[in-house]
C-alpha cells in the first residue's frame, strides 16, 4: 500500500487517539465516576477501538482486567481507574500504529466481519469507521469536561507520532 496514504491515515487516526487520551488525562478524579460515567465512555471507546483493530475478530480478547461486558451489553463489574484506561489506550495506539504500518493492498481490501455478522467492511473502511468512532467519543468526553469543569483539551490537527 502507498506509504503516503498510510502516513496520512495514521496522522489522522493517531490524532483521534491523542484527543481521546487528552480528554481522559484532563478528567479530574471527582468527575471520573459520576452519573455521566466518564470512565465508562472512555472504556467503551477503547474496547471497540481494540476490537475493530483485530483483523480476526473471532480471536479478539480484551487485555486484563477488562472483560467482554461490552458484547454482553452490561456494565463492567467495577469502575476502571484512569491508569488502567490509559494503559489500555497505549496498547490500542500501538496496535493501531502497527496495523496501519503493516497495511498492504491485500490486507486493506480484505474483509473484516464482526462476530455477529452484522458488520462487514473492507479493512480500510473499518479503519475509517473506527477512527470516526474514536473521534465521536473524544468529542463526547470533551463535552462532559466542558459541562463539568468548563475546560476541555485543544483540537489536535495530526499526531506527532510518526510511522
Amino acid at each position: 500500500m502507498n506509504n503516503f496514504l498510510k502516513e496520512s491515515l495514521w496522522k489522522q487516526f493517531g490524532a483521534s487517539i491523542d484527543m481521546l487520551e487528552n480528554a481522559i488525562v484532563a478528567c479530574p478524579i471527582h468527575v471520573w465516576n459520576t452519573d455521566t460515567k466518564f470512565w465508562y465512555n472512555a472504556y467503551h471507546c477503547l474496547f471497540f477501538l481494540d476490537y475493530y483493530l483485530t483483523l480476526n475478530p473471532e480471536k479478539f480478547a480484551p487485555p486484563a482486567p477488562f472483560t467482554f461486558s461490552e458484547f454482553e451489553d452490561t456494565m463492567p463489574e467495577r469502575v476502571y481507574i484512569k491508569e488502567e484506561i490509559l494503559t489500555y489506550l497505549t496498547t490500542c495506539r500501538k496496535k493501531c500504529h502497527d496495523l496501519i504500518t503493516s497495511l498492504t493492498e491485500a490486507i486493506a481490501e480484505s474483509h473484516w466481519t464482526n462476530i455477529s455478522k452484522t458488520m462487514s467492511y473492507p479493512v480500510i473502511e473499518i479503519l475509517m469507521y473506527n477512527m470516526r468512532h474514536v473521534q465521536h467519543h473524544a468529542a463526547q468526553l470533551n463535552l462532559l469536561l466542558r459541562q463539568e469543569i468548563n475546560e476541555a483539551p485543544e483540537w489536535i490537527y495530526q499526531t506527532n507520532v510518526s510511522l
